[in-house]
């Protein structure tokens, strides 16, 4: 059995090589274990209001009102939301929110809890 690397992205063990990439079963991340060091380097952090680095799983706490669009309810401040999960475009997080359902927030009015 070879020995392949965990992913870079959510840490699973169940990787596996597919042709030159190696691939995720769970977060479906696929990489070239050549480039590996280069693609950890020039990829983005997500932060959260005061500079920490969120990843995949993490629970946040919003830190002020937020309105949601197209309705007339509000989250607000001190709401813990539980695995957030990262994704690329301007609302960086998407995440399921108790009393609202699915939303996508913006890592700049959350703090990781």
């Amino acid at each position: 059995m070879s020995n392949v690397p965990n992913c870079p992205k959510c840490n699973s063990k169940y990787t596996y090589e597919d042709r030159e990439m190696l691939v995720c079963p769970e977060c479906g991340n696929e990489w070239n274990p050549t480039e590996e060091t280069e693609i950890g380097e020039s990829q983005t952090a997500v932060k959260d209001a005061h500079g920490n680095i969120l990843k995949d799983g993490d629970t946040v706490t919003v830190i002020k009102d937020l309105k949601v669009k197209g309705s007339s309810s509000v989250v607000k401040m001190g709401t813990k939301v539980k695995n957030i999960r990262l994704i690329d475009g301007d609302h960086d997080i998407d995440c399921k929110i108790d009393g609202f359902g699915a939303m996508q927030l913006k890592s700049e009015f959350v703090k990781k809890a």
